[in-house]
């Protein structure tokens, strides 16, 4: 089955603030036969953490082997070197997410392609590295899912 990568900022944010557009994604995909992957799969637990933060001793209290620092990026790694696609949602993204980046790094070194739902100009994530290696650049979500779909399309 292929695969989909859902890259996007989450600290900053709560449960459901992380995880919306993702069930939005994977139910769209899903109507394609195309399977989608997200950070917080099988992270229940986190829903009464509040605002996740960036401080890797803060995640100590997540008190899981997948929330723990480890874990998550062991998991997000090989998930974006894996998948046939990384979908990335920066939209409205107000500060700089470093895992985010590395998922980028992760999917380009392992030549995936890269799509990303980004605004035309002001997004924080602005800069030449990133845009060199995103491969299809569009300004809504919807337009992000319709690309990954035409790529993974038989």
């Amino acid at each position: 089955m292929l695969q989909v990568y859902l890259a996007g900022p989450i600290s900053g944010l709560n449960y459901e603030g992380a995880t919306d557009w993702r069930e939005y994604a994977k139910a769209y995909l899903k109507e394609f036969g195309i399977k989608a992957l997200s950070p917080l799969r099988e992270q229940h637990h986190l829903k009464s953490v509040g605002v996740f933060t960036d401080t890797a001793k803060e995640t100590a209290r997540f008190k899981s082997p997948m929330s723990m620092p480890k874990g998550l990026t062991t998991r997000d790694r090989w998930d974006a070197m894996r998948s046939d696609v990384l979908l990335v949602n920066l939209l409205g993204a107000q500060k700089v997410s470093i895992g985010t980046v590395l998922e980028f790094a992760w999917a380009n070194a392992a030549g995936r392609p890269i799509v990303c739902a980004i605004e035309e100009m002001g997004n924080v994530h602005e800069h030449a590295m990133l845009n060199e290696i995103t491969g299809f650049r569009v300004p809504t979500l919807e337009e992000a899912l319709d690309v990954t779909r035409q790529l993974l399309a038989a």
